[in-house]
């Protein structure tokens, strides 16, 4: 038997994520985006926008471009969704990371999915160098804050450049990479389309 919903289909824009943010953000440009719970920080759409614009134009300019993968390794904080959308408006692979991993599953993820770059917090910063060394491949490591021998975060949203146009193809570029639980064996990736993530 064949079960059809009453309602009309879900219309899903064919837009890259980063498009289909910045398309939707100039209406709510001084609205709350993003608000960080134990700092009570807010930060408006318009200023996220400018925020992941700058840091993608900074990406660019060191050398970060499309499939390449960048790793996140930290908990939720707002520049975690500033870097998360700049990379996709390079037409990067996001790699999450699961901020309980030891240096040595970390190292697996980094591995496993070629990342390139790697942003992290000050605490969870020797345990990235040390994976990073273990994996090899990684050519830079932010941080937030200040922390010796990783490149400030804060230094990405100083650019004078410009983000670059990037042809996104929604149904087959990935954007995001996160990993599996691994229950039965090691974690995997998981490949995470523009158009899987818009339709979410």
């Amino acid at each position: 038997m064949l079960y059809q919903s009453p309602f009309p289909s879900v219309e899903i824009p064919d837009l890259p994520l980063p498009n289909f943010l910045f398309d939707h953000a100039t209406a709510y440009a001084d609205k709350p985006a993003l608000v960080d719970g134990p700092t009570g920080r807010s930060l408006s759409y318009g200023l996220l926008t400018q925020a992941i614009r700058l840091v993608g134009a900074s990406l660019a300019q060191r050398g970060f471009k499309k499939g390449d993968v960048f790793a996140i390794y930290m908990p939720n904080v707002p520049e975690y969704a500033i870097a998360f959308h700049a990379v996709a408006a390079l037409g990067g692979i996001n790699t999450t990371i699961n901020p309980l991993y030891t240096a040595h599953e970390l190292a697996h993820q980094l591995t496993d999915s070629g990342a390139s770059h790697l942003l992290t917090i000050p605490h969870f910063l020797p345990a990235a160098q040390a994976a990073a060394q273990e994996a090899g491949g990684i050519k830079e490591i932010f941080v937030l804050g200040e922390a010796e021998g990783a490149t400030p975060f804060a230094s990405l949203l100083r650019s004078d450049g410009k983000l670059p146009a990037v042809q996104i193809d929604p149904y087959e570029d990935l954007v995001v990479l996160p990993y599996s639980s691994g229950t039965t064996g090691f974690p995997k990736g998981v490949m995470l389309t523009h158009h899987n993530l818009v339709s979410n």
